[in-house]
């Protein structure tokens, strides 16, 4: 069958050797539908973001893009605004028809941490072809915050899949039909359709990232204060002025749901409704907010940026999509039920190192 392939079939491809590791698979690495991708030892300051290009390596190219090495057994940090490359873990072998999409983690982009998957012969980020036999590399750029990172961290996540599964918007509208997969009325435009919540009660609709807070070690879990890191965002009249360069966490106003059969991916809405972006990661596991993993819909949080020039945002302004796909097969297991899962249920929510 097409579609993203789930965890069963993920496990079997790394008994298989399509996807293979330097060491062996941690406990929770292999997710309902992808896997997570983990640093190497070492790690490279380059001059520029970059692309291997056709026919042409990464490591290859490093030499005219390196500033310096680092070594992370010992943990190190990643410092604001600056550009780095990092060898994973992982690699791949693909068979003929198996393609394969990368993405931030939620606690990744969270933290405003650009990552970006790339590989040999690349000429796209994040996207890797049939066929494709090579390393894996994270392209990492924090923009808020330094952080300090160790081998073994997963920054990224990987799906696989199997020709193309994604829903029409004649098949969302026959599964919404059936299975409602956001509360109130879904608007399905080349996807499902979002909107942002500026009417929380109490007036906190967000948080801004603060420009002067300290380094984020990203194994410390709930042990930074909020406060330290992140001003509150309030209004009362059901807007907010972005600033340019800034970044907030909102949420959208709806709660979605991802059913059991299907996944799904945070895409951008059209430029034309504002210059700002609105996710950073983009993966929704199969059960996100569904029943049959102990969720009763979950809102989808919000990772704001915006460009040029100042922007009012309100309340119910439509910012972004969902895009769903079909699994191959039903996974093991569903996102909240019987693995860690950090946000099911969620609402306003900072990423897992933080507490308020």
């Amino acid at each position: 069958m097409t579609g993203v392939l789930p965890i069963q079939e993920l496990r079997a491809l790394a008994e298989a050797g399509v996807l293979a590791a330097e060491a062996p698979f941690a406990p929770g690495q292999l997710q309902p539908a992808s896997v997570d991708l983990r640093l190497g030892t070492r790690a490279y300051r380059v001059r520029a973001s970059f692309l291997a290009g056709a026919g042409r390596r990464v490591a290859d190219r490093l030499s005219g893009f390196t500033m310096h090495e680092i070594d992370l057994r010992a943990g190190a940090v990643l410092e604001k605004g600056c550009v780095y490359l990092i060898p994973l873990m992982e690699r791949l072998r693909l068979p003929p028809g198996l393609s394969a999409v990368a993405n931030a983690k939620s606690s990744t982009g969270r933290l405003d941490l650009l990552t970006r998957v790339i590989t040999d012969g690349g000429v796209e980020f994040d996207r890797i072809p049939e066929g494709y036999d090579g390393p894996l590399y994270a392209e990492v750029c924090p923009r808020s915050f330094s952080v300090l990172v160790r081998p073994g961290q997963r920054l990224n996540q990987l799906r696989l899949r199997r020709g193309q599964a994604g829903l029409s918007d004649a098949d969302l509208r026959a599964l919404h039909g059936v299975e409602p997969l956001v509360t109130g009325e879904a608007l399905i435009s080349e996807g499902l359709g979002f909107s942002v919540d500026l009417n929380l009660p109490g007036g906190l609709v967000g948080y801004r990232a603060s420009p002067h807070a300290g380094v984020i070690a990203l194994d410390r879990i709930a042990h930074y204060p909020a406060r330290d890191c992140w001003e509150e965002v309030r209004t009362e009249d059901g807007a907010i002025i972005l600033d340019p360069g800034a970044f907030y966490i909102l949420v959208s106003r709806e709660a979605v749901t991802i059913p059991p059969d299907y996944a799904a991916e945070m895409a951008p809405y059209l430029a034309m409704v504002g210059e700002f972006r609105v996710h950073y990661a983009g993966f929704f596991d199969p059960g996100f907010g569904h029943s049959a993993a102990g969720g009763a819909g979950s809102r989808g949080v919000l990772e704001v940026r915006c460009h040029e020039a100042p922007f009012v945002l309100e309340h119910g302004q439509v910012v972004g999509r969902l895009v769903y796909e079909r699994m191959t097969a039903r996974p093991e297991a569903l996102y909240g039920q019987g693995i860690a899962s950090n946000y099911q249920g969620q609402g306003l929510k900072l990423a897992k190192q933080f507490r308020l």
